[in-house]
């Protein structure tokens, strides 16, 4: 088992070289070919077969996902009619470690007719892939990690990391962020994260929001809405702007504590004054932070003039999130929390004036 282990050690050290070396070696051609790729007016087209295509799909998806337009297309159904794919302001990024590969030359001289941008990733500027180039970042002849030194694996593994630098320094020069981020990717336990907390809060709708200067009895006989209720109650000002929050285990409180004269007194002089609230257009990713750093249950959104547009119930965050992006955050029974990094600035948190 060792000798096993010690096997996969020395592969991944030897890919994770091959990667290093190349890192050491970029040159004034990345720049060129990351200028190409932000003058870009229509798609990237990737190309490559094999191991290179499967590469290349890859790198195809972390440029349409980072903010670039890019396709994919394969060299065999390219000579079949899928050469249309490529338009006229599209650049075309070759794989090929050899640039000798068939399917690949044949269709360079069709791809040149075009009169687009052609990028290449390979071995070098030597090959027939690299002379027909625009620009060429070259790879160099890399030891493949396998014991045959034939199959594809330091090659690939250097391609997939000079892919990411590409896309990912262009997307970082278009200056892509979250908000864009969080458009391409609507669904999943990604988008979930990104989403904001005005398509999870419980409308006032389905809130119980009721005036501070009612007492408590009034207000838990009045203000009553249909369905499943949430432990909480929104309170307002004269004005309508959210003034504090009144839960049920502040309720339990006053009978624990033998204040049960207060249940006809204003429950302004039992609420929670100033409570914790966020912005509409909160990342509800900051928002669970919030609640696990705060060790709360409601969370009110409030618009910026302070007025409450409704709540973030654990309850419904819980059926909406799965357990996998909870345990990020919500933690039970007030454990410490080890993901301080991921709390949101002092900007996110409103108190409540």
């Amino acid at each position: 088992m060792l000798d096993v282990l010690s096997l996969g050690k020395q592969i991944l050290k030897q890919e994770s070289l091959a990667i290093r070396e190349l890192a050491e070696n970029l040159d004034e051609r990345f720049l060129q070919a990351v200028y190409r790729i932000l003058c870009c007016e229509g798609n990237v087209i990737v190309c490559g077969i094999g191991k290179a295509g499967l590469v290349g799909q890859k790198i195809s998806a972390t440029l349409s996902s980072t903010g670039t337009p890019s396709h994919f297309l394969h060299p065999a159904e390219a000579i079949h009619g899928d050469l249309g794919k490529i338009g006229k302001k599209d650049v075309v990024l070759i794989l090929s470690q050899s640039g000798e590969t068939e399917e690949i030359i044949r269709i360079l001289p069709s791809i040149r007719q075009f009169r687009v941008e052609i990028i290449a990733i390979t071995a070098s500027e030597q090959n027939t892939l690299g002379r027909n180039a625009h620009v060429v970042l070259p790879l160099g002849q890399i030891e493949e990690a396998d014991m045959l030194g034939l199959a594809p694996s330091a090659s690939t593994a250097v391609m997939i990391a000079l892919g990411d630098a590409l896309a990912l320094t262009v997307s970082q020069r278009r200056r892509f962020q979250a908000d864009n981020f969080a458009v391409f990717h609507p669904g999943g336990a990604l988008g979930r994260k990104l989403s904001r907390v005005d398509e999870h809060l419980r409308g006032l709708e389905r809130c119980r929001i009721a005036p501070d200067n009612e007492t408590i009895r009034e207000v838990f006989v009045r203000h009553r809405v249909s369905g499943r209720r949430s432990g909480a109650i929104l309170l307002t000002h004269e004005d309508g702007r959210l003034s504090g929050i009144f839960t049920d285990s502040d309720l339990a409180k006053l009978f624990e504590q033998r204040n049960e004269h207060l249940i006809d007194l204003p429950i302004r002089k039992s609420m929670t004054s100033k409570p914790t609230a966020v912005l509409s257009g909160t990342r509800m990713l900051e928002a669970i932070a919030i609640m696990s750093e705060k060790r709360i249950s409601e969370l009110p959104v409030i618009n910026t003039d302070g007025f409450p547009l409704g709540m973030i119930d654990i309850t419904d965050v819980i059926a909406v999130f799965p357990e996998t992006i909870l345990s990020d955050t919500i933690l039970p029974d007030g454990a410490a929390d080890t993901t301080a990094n991921k709390f949101p600035s002092e900007k996110t948190i409103l108190k409540i004036a």
